[in-house]
Parts: C-alpha cells; structure tokens; sequence
C-alpha cells in the first residue's frame, strides 16, 4: 500500500458506483417526504383542533374543552375525511365522530359536520 501511494496510484477509499449514489437519492427523497408529511400531519390535528374550539364558540358552548382529536393518517391528504374528537364539560366527556370536508391547508372553505355522538361519560361525585 505505501509503494502503491509512493509511485501515485490512487487508492478508493469509499467506491460510489450509479446504485449507491441511487440508494442514497431514494433514501434522502423518502426521508424528506416523511418530514414533510410528518408536518402536514401535525399542522391538520392543530387546524382541526382550532377549527373543532371555534366551531363549539360559535355554538355557544364556549365552556366544553376539546381534549384530543383523533383521525386516520391519510386524513391529512383528502379534502373529505371523518375524525373523532373527545370533548368535556365540567364532569361529563363525550366522544364526537366529526366529518371534515375540505382541508385546512388546501381548501378555501373547511366545513365540519356533526356525523354522532360515540360514547358519554358523566362522572358524580368525585372526590379530590
């Protein structure tokens, strides 16, 4: 190896052939999209969320808390999707089977539809 570097051959160290420059391509490509599909995902559960509070304040029931919303992970990339959201007020929790149509970044118009009410918790008398 030191006559070989004493006489100016060049030895590869790391040998990048076509297919592992690809492989990287495709790698970095895949990672990029999870990121960006990673921040949609999020900035939908926060619009929709934000959406479902003003919705309830419209309504009037302004002192009901939206404790999570819950929806499919494709929901972020259709204009027509249904979520469930879990809701309280004082001791009673609800869950809300809730139909989105349009998207909070894609669409103009976001409309949100009461499809059911899934399940109702009410809890008397519980003591701290």
């Amino acid at each position: 190896m030191a006559a070989a570097l004493a006489r100016g051959i060049r030895i590869p160290i790391g040998n990048v052939t076509k297919e592992t420059a690809m492989v990287r391509f495709i790698f970095y490509l895949a990672l990029l999209a999870g990121l960006a599909y990673g921040g949609l995902y999020f900035y939908y559960g926060v619009e929709i969320k934000r959406a479902l509070e003003h919705r309830l304040d419209d309504l009037g029931l302004t002192a009901v808390e939206v404790k999570s919303i819950d929806f499919p992970p494709m929901a972020p990339v259709t204009n027509d999707a249904q979520i469930s959201a879990e809701v309280s007020y004082g001791g009673a929790e609800a869950s809300l089977d809730i139909r989105v149509i349009g998207h909070p970044l894609f669409s103009e118009e976001t409309r949100l539809e009461l499809d059911s009410l899934q399940t109702f918790r009410l809890t008397i008398g519980a003591g701290k």
